[in-house]
């Protein structure tokens, strides 16, 4: 059974304590928080303001994903923060295993983030320090994207590299994650699943939170 990981991005800012409260109440497992900051990705979106309001609300844990240049400058603001999961992209990291250590001082787990075109052999020399891998299923910077079909393939390319290095990590996928697909992902191994408009743009968000967990 897959972890839910709603996304906020997706929730309505205009009444997010009310969306925050249904998460907490419903079957998801984790909160995510896409941070973006107009440089890496063309779009920006949650700030430490915004984050404070979410943690005073959130009672399920924060799986943060930087969509950022130089993430290791805010590492620790984050887990002031609250954030419990950070992941940062191998596209924006020039020296990734000190940011993965950095995370993993702070007390957080350490997620490395893979865009659609990078391959998962990017990740032979860093998989055994990382705690959780995602992939991301969508170009990233904006939601309700299309999924992209060979992050299937990826998923399988994931768990072949971690049998290969005898390590396990948590297998995680952002970006177009639908009911009709859910099963396809967790099928192939995928053990934590980012849903931000199958969630929040449906008439019954709760129902659908509790359906993804039965997939």
């Amino acid at each position: 059974m897959a972890l839910i990981a709603p996304s906020l991005l997706s929730a309505d800012f205009g009444n997010l304590q009310r969306d925050i409260e249904m998460v907490n109440a419903s079957e998801a497992d984790w909160f995510h928080i896409d941070v973006m900051d107009g440089v890496f990705v063309p779009n920006i979106s949650f700030g430490f303001p915004v984050l404070k309001h979410i943690r005073k609300h959130a009672r399920k844990p924060l799986d943060v994903h930087l969509m950022i240049v130089d993430p290791d400058r805010y590492l620790e603001r984050f887990r002031e923060h609250g954030a419990e999961v950070i992941s940062v992209h191998y596209e924006a990291c020039t020296h990734l295993h000190r940011t993965v250590q950095a995370i993993k001082k702070l007390g957080a787990l350490a997620g490395v983030v893979l865009n659609p075109h990078s391959p998962v052999s990017l990740l032979e020399d860093i998989i055994q320090d990382a705690d959780l891998v995602m992939l991301m299923a969508v170009n990233p910077g904006f939601g309700g994207q299309s999924f992209i079909e060979s992050t299937i393939g990826k998923i399988v390319a994931l768990k072949e590299l971690m049998a290969r290095k005898k390590t396990e990590v948590f297998i995680e996928v952002d970006g177009g994650v639908t009911l009709d697909n859910a099963p396809l992902l967790t099928g192939a191994g995928a053990q934590v699943l980012v849903a931000g408009y199958a969630v929040f743009g449906s008439a019954d968000p709760a129902g659908t939170i509790a359906a993804l967990k039965k997939l």
